[in-house]
């Protein structure tokens, strides 16, 4: 007995030391401090990747190279135990590289690679569901923020916006300047530009001028004397991120002014240091009142392409709408030709089941390059997941997302198996018997997401506020019509769905040709959006020869069973391969998903049901 009661004390120890808590991410190397690295470069950036391989790297010796004749951008060459690069970044990059056991030549698609933050000043996070802002200004934790850089430089990311687009303008004030300076110091060794998002009338706002005109000469100059500030501060500063006229935000429109005079007037003064003006192309409301919301930006900067100046970006989000589980891509990709776009995807979960759901999101990012070639983009950001809970994202799944879009940014190629094969290696384990498992479970996780919530085109029929949980009846006489779920299925005793073809508020229009014939015929129209574009009858016939309301309560109930199957697999399946904590934390979230799984499908199919069921 005695012996057994030992043996349980010593497995017992031993699982406490294997406890994990997330925090070290995919990074979870451990010291063997065998190699040696030999290079003639020297920079606080290379000697990262000195001690970073120093300290993982398994193999003996390795070379880091500074090669001129490279192309000039952030890639490298793995080429047995050297790795060689045009810039320090590649070399850093070349590093985290051969530590995944990665080798070749490798050049990223997109120069601009970045995460934004919504984080405010008060340690909040708008739409974050991990805890409060790793940015906690007046008391940084330095080596948090390091952790942070690092893990960013591993897959790649080479830009952050530091807070939220609905921007507070005290963060442009000197003592803020300051603290944002203490972070780009910490950032720019591993290859990470600092960027703020900021509000339009700040000099307003702030007291120091009386307007925020941007055709007024005091204004411009005021912008001027700040970005003289704040690069005297951080010479590498990257630019703004700029949300106007969108949901109450300040902006040029306050004056009559265009979305162009706006972004100029902060691009001459960004100009002088080589910085970027990225201007956001979400917008909506008062100026467009009765035009279908997902129109709107191709109405409001299409007319204006061309009159921005070369060192704005035009940032639009995926689809034309806000973030759903499936849209269509922005139209705005197809209509603005002689202005620089970039895409910005949302990692935090808003509208997928926020951090209590584990929704994989590489495949529905890779459904956006479909349809639009990253040769049309100048860059690439991603609303960050990431706060200040031990696992950085709340759901240990919801690493995945930050750690494909650093991968997609830097080679949108890759296969969103690829990548979750990668990462689950590194994370976990690489016993083939989980991976392949878990592979599987994660590729087909958004679909559940999609059937679960809104399938067959269905879209915005969230509770409101917090976007978690259905309600298909939602409707509040005082909110904007176009907040409300009833306005996007209008659902009724004949049909369902968002009339968006020619017969309806034509959006299919805005399309290119053959996208725009494609979704403009309810025959030829992905089932997948039907609901998007077309009101359809509930005894339409769908493809398999099932009715629409057939069809609904069948993608519905499938949603669950995909989720059930996720439950399960982990469940009974994949303990022996986790540390307990990792496990059960896991575990736990995937019972909330299950639960709130079938609450999407019941309160949805009885809601759409009383309509359905008197044909």
């Amino acid at each position: 007995m005695k012996r057994i009661l030992l043996s349980f004390f010593i497995l017992t120890a031993a699982m406490a030391l294997q406890a994990e808590d997330g925090h070290q991410l995919w990074l979870r190397y451990q010291p063997v401090n065998k190699a040696k690295v030999v290079t003639e470069a020297s920079s606080p950036t290379i000697s990262i990747a000195k001690q970073e391989l120093e300290t993982y790297y398994n193999g003996e010796n390795v070379t880091l190279k500074l090669d001129a004749t490279m192309p000039d951008d952030d890639g490298y060459r793995i080429e047995g135990s050297t790795i060689s690069a045009r810039r320090d970044a590649g070399l850093l990059y070349g590093a985290f590289a051969l530590l995944r056991g990665q080798y070749g030549d490798s050049h990223p698609t997109f120069n601009l690679r970045l995460l934004n933050h919504w984080d405010n000043l008060d340690g909040s996070i708008e739409r974050g569901y991990a805890g409060e802002s790793i940015f906690e200004w007046f008391k940084l934790d330095e080596q948090l923020i390091r952790d942070y850089a690092r893990a960013n430089a591993s897959i790649g990311i080479n830009g952050s916006v530091l807070n939220n687009v609905n921007a507070s303008p005290k963060i442009l004030t000197t003592p803020y300047l300051k603290e944002v300076k203490k972070i780009a110091d910490i950032l720019r060794p591993y290859g990470i530009k600092v960027y703020l998002s900021i509000n339009f009338a700040s000099p307003m706002a702030l007291g120091e001028t009386k307007t925020a005109d941007p055709l007024n000469k005091s204004v411009a100059k005021w912008w001027q004397k700040k970005a003289k500030e704040i690069y005297k501060l951080i010479p590498d500063f990257g630019g703004f991120l700029v949300k106007a006229n969108s949901e109450g935000q300040p902006g040029p429109g306050d004056y009559n002014r265009t979305h162009a005079d706006g972004a100029n007037m902060l691009a001459d003064a960004l100009k002088p240091f080589n910085g970027i003006v990225m201007w956001r192309c979400f917008v909506y409301g008062a100026n467009h009142k009765g035009e279908d919301r997902v129109k709107q930006a191709v109405s409001e900067f299409k007319p204006l392409d061309g009159l921005f100046r070369d060192n704005v970006i035009l940032q639009t989000k995926n689809g034309p709408l806000d973030f759903q589980p499936r849209e269509p891509y922005s139209p705005i990709f197809d209509q603005i030709k002689k202005t620089p776009n970039m895409v910005e995807l949302q990692i935090t979960q808003e509208y997928l089941g926020q951090s209590r759901h584990l929704v994989y999101l590489a495949p529905m990012w890779k459904e956006f390059f479909d349809y639009v070639s990253p040769s049309q983009l100048k860059g690439i950001a991603g609303v960050a997941n990431i706060g200040k809970d031990r696992n950085w994202c709340g759901h240990h799944f919801s690493q995945a997302n930050w750690y494909a879009f650093g991968r997609l940014a830097w080679n949108p190629d890759l296969s969103s198996n690829t990548i979750a094969e990668e990462w689950l290696e590194l994370t976990f384990t690489n016993d083939k018997r989980f991976v392949d498992s878990m592979m599987r479970l994660m590729e087909m996780s958004r679909e559940a997401c999609v059937k679960y919530m809104m399938p067959l085109g269905l879209h915005h029929i969230f509770k409101f506020d917090h976007h978690y949980g259905p309600e298909p009846d939602g409707f509040i006489a005082s909110y904007p019509l176009e907040w409300c779920p009833v306005y996007y299925h209008k659902a009724n005793n004949d049909s369902i769905g968002f009339d968006r073809s020619h017969t309806g508020t034509n959006a299919t229009s805005q399309y290119r040709k053959d996208i725009a014939d494609m979704y403009d015929n309810i025959e030829t129209c992905p089932e997948d959006l039907l609901l998007w574009f077309h009101r359809v009858p509930w005894t339409y016939k769908m493809k398999d020869g099932s009715t629409l309301w057939e069809s609904l309560q069948f993608e519905y109930q499938l949603g669950v069973i995909m989720v059930e199957t996720m439950q399960t697999t982990w469940h009974y399946k994949m303990r022996n391969f986790v540390d307990e904590q990792r496990w059960r934390e896991v575990d736990e979230r995937l019972a909330d998903q299950l639960q709130n799984a079938r609450e999407w499908r019941d309160v949805c199919l009885n809601y759409f049901g009383q309509f359905a069921t008197k044909q």
